[in-house]
């Protein structure tokens, strides 16, 4: 990724442009992506909450502790579990490619689902939220991958919500930055909750402070009323 679109991409997740030229000071711009972002958020300042604001729809289906089967309302999962007044709020990191595809029935990739998942957290008064989607979901649908509403996409990014994880193609073949380790880094350091219905498996084994972050933020969900 070429130097300025590095730093609109660690930019955009609220990193000030002096962090981000002091990290790559030190690694060099031929840094890999992630380690670049695992040295921001080891040493860097936290990033700054944008504004923001809106309307709902969405049910939790539980975080740690409870139950997949018990269903709740977002908010009060969200009073029982994290409490704490409006102004103080946790930062908010939704996992952008679970939420379309549970919102598009696991078939479609449905962009709508994660403005209402935004949607949902503006209202609630939330004033730090970022979705991560795979950088490649920006191009035109193909059969084997079909979007819809993907103009979605679009104005979240130009609202400084949703940020795109890297991705190419090598001799035809795409290369995916892997977003979930993203998400969890984004919303560990943010001291947030994770939206998504991803267990992240892989990455509680890899650090034991990231399971506990896991297991305590997890919010797990259910669309109602808009299938």
């Amino acid at each position: 990724m070429e130097r300025p679109k590095r730093m609109e991409f660690f930019q955009k997740l609220g990193y000030s442009q002096e962090d981000v030229l002091r990290v790559l000071a030190k690694l060099g711009d031929g840094a890999l992506v992630n380690d670049v972002l695992q040295e921001l958020i080891r040493t860097g300042s936290r990033p700054e909450a944008p504004q923001a604001q809106a309307a709902p729809r969405l049910v939790a289906r539980g975080s740690c502790g409870v139950p997949d089967t018990t269903q709740r309302s977002l908010g009060t999962a969200l009073e029982e579990d994290f409490e704490g007044p409006v102004s103080s709020l946790r930062p908010v990191v939704i996992d952008g490619s679970n939420v379309a595809m549970s919102h598009g029935n696991k078939e479609i990739f449905s962009c709508r689902g994660i403005q209402l998942a935004v949607d949902w957290f503006r209202d609630r008064g939330h004033t730090y939220i970022k979705v991560f989607v795979p950088s490649w979901r920006r191009e035109p649908p193909r059969s084997d991958t079909p979007i819809r509403e993907q103009h979605v996409l679009e104005d979240l990014e130009r609202q400084e919500v949703l940020v795109y994880t890297p991705s190419r193609k090598v001799h035809g073949k795409r290369l995916v930055c892997y977003d979930d380790r993203y998400i969890v880094k984004v919303a560990y350091e943010q001291d947030g909750v994770i939206v998504s219905n991803d267990n992240y498996r892989d990455l509680q084994s890899e650090n034991p402070e990231w399971k506990w972050f896991i297991e305590q933020r997890l919010l797990m969900f259910s669309f109602v009323n808009d299938r």
